[in-house]
């Protein structure tokens, strides 16, 4: 399976002009990474507590490996460098995240806009330095370099030139009562299923905030409160991103742990934001945003659901939009492969009349791109979603999928919204409430708890409205490798 990722990236290279040589250096790595640790560390086991890797690298604990004995791995000398004399809490670490993925799309926006087939490889490098001051502190800054060779039309979230992603000071202690963790700097952070709040890790370029952020925790209650400035992205020159008062996000959250293990929390967001504009109203955003989600398993089953009301103006017109997203599964774990059967309903406003001072799109505020398929062929807005699914695990580091997924409108008099949430030209106001119908299957390995890779096909069966307006069926191919040190 390894040769065929690399053969069918080496192909995907060549086919958009990229000197594919430093791939050489990455796979020396990773054939690092797939040695057994017995043959690193001798045939004697060796009784690893490591952290595993997490999408937000700033939450490793890499101070087990204050022990000599859990540093079986090659460059483990540089996950873990003690600051003398201060405590085995007190170290330096560093790590690094390459992710490479190819795709293939026949019809980007249901090739509305000129743009037919797209083929191009997408590659996000990080680098990190976690600094950890006597376990209360830590200093984290993280860069990042993100490309996109040979796609045809770059946005924001496609392409960013070395610049930095995180970088923060955190605070953390615990008490009697509880913990008390702050930070301030550039962040980023999630909510749940990431929905409406998320790191936006499906695209390339993740979401970054500018923030003072703090939270208290209790055995069965959290309270989290921030002010943030999303970070806007920029591809002209290295280190040019930037935030400003111009674009603001702010939150309060209280979580608590219902009925044993399951999660039940609520929040309130003001989101703020100059010269917005959308099909029926521009100007500046004053937009409330309240929300509350109920998520847990029993037994065989497990649940998500979240609904959010969004009130407030854009310009001299009101808001009056909300959404709804529910999951449900139930797994057979005592059935060959762990099946389980899923369901997954989504709902979001769109505006019912142009003209009538009311601004009825729904704002999916940070979307993560990938809610509904890697493709991500529509958006979180003026939507009806039914999504019906089976999950397999043939082994335990292989993950198989496959859903069929129907779409509506929730409003004709509004458009048909594509990802990260813009109309699609020529569908508000015509052709049916009927978007169309999409197949996916997908394949999660996890070669080592370093090496994961990815391979998803969809098939999008567009409706009349969007071949109406000039659209056309979607086909979507993706092949995606990442690594982490």
């Amino acid at each position: 399976m390894i040769r065929t990722f690399a053969t069918g990236f080496r192909r995907s290279a060549k086919r958009v002009g990229i000197d594919y040589h430093w791939l050489s250096c990455l796979a020396t790595i990773v054939i690092l990474y797939l040695t057994p640790l017995a043959a690193v560390a001798g045939d004697k086991p060796v009784q690893s507590k490591r952290p595993a890797i997490s999408s937000n690298r700033w939450q490793e604990d890499w101070s087990v490996l204050a022990d000599p004995a859990l540093r079986p791995q090659p460059l483990d000398r540089l996950k873990y460098i003690p600051l003398s004399g201060s405590g085995p809490d007190t170290y330096v670490s560093f790590g690094a995240t390459v992710r490479e993925r190819f795709e293939s799309n026949s019809a980007p926006g249901f090739g509305i806009g000129g743009v037919r087939r797209d083929n191009y490889l997408i590659q996000r490098a990080q680098l990190h330095i976690d600094l950890n001051l006597f376990k209360d502190w830590q200093v984290f800054t993280q860069f990042e370099d993100d490309r996109a060779f040979g796609k045809k039309n770059i946005g924001s979230a496609d392409a960013d030139q070395l610049d930095l992603r995180l970088a923060f000071l955190g605070y953390s202690h615990d008490f009697d009562a509880g913990t008390f963790k702050a930070r301030i700097g550039r962040q980023d952070f999630a909510f749940d299923l990431q929905r409406f709040v998320s790191s936006r890790d499906g695209p390339n370029v993740r979401q970054s905030f500018d923030a003072i952020w703090a939270d208290w925790e209790t055995a069965s209650w959290r309270f989290i409160g921030f002010v943030s400035q999303p970070v806007q992205y920029r591809d002209a020159e290295p280190f040019d991103d930037t935030s400003s008062g111009d674009f603001r996000f702010s939150t309060l959250r209280v979580e608590r742990l219902v009925l044993g293990g399951n999660e039940l929390s609520a929040y309130y967001s003001l989101y703020q934001r100059q010269n917005a504009h959308y099909l029926d109203a521009s100007g500046e955003e004053d937009r409330h945003i309240f929300d509350s989600r109920f998520a847990g398993k029993h037994d065989e089953i497990d649940w998500d659901i979240e609904g959010m009301g969004q009130f407030g103006s854009v310009g001299d017109k009101d808001i009056r939009a909300w959404a709804f997203g529910a999951r449900a599964g139930y797994t057979l774990d005592d059935v060959a492969w762990m099946p389980r059967i899923g369901l997954q309903f989504d709902i979001a406003s769109g505006d019912h009349r142009a003209g009538d001072h009311v601004v009825g799109t729904f704002n999916p505020l940070f979307p993560n791109g990938y809610y509904f398929a890697l493709a991500g062929y529509t958006g979180y807005a003026n939507i009806i979603h039914l999504k019906p699914s089976l999950t397999v695990k043939p082994t335990d580091k292989m993950t198989l999928t496959g859903a069929l997924g129907l779409q509506w409108r929730q409003t004709t008099q509004d458009a048909i919204y594509v990802q990260p949430n813009q109309p699609l030209s020529g569908t508000a106001g015509g052709g049916g409430a009927w978007s169309g119908a999409y197949a996916q299957v997908r394949l999660d390995y996890a070669f080592t708890p370093n090496l994961s890779g990815a391979i998803e096909a969809v098939h999008f069966e567009a409706g009349n409205a969007i071949k109406n307006a000039g659209g056309r069926n979607g086909n979507y191919v993706g092949a995606q490798l990442g690594f982490a040190w």
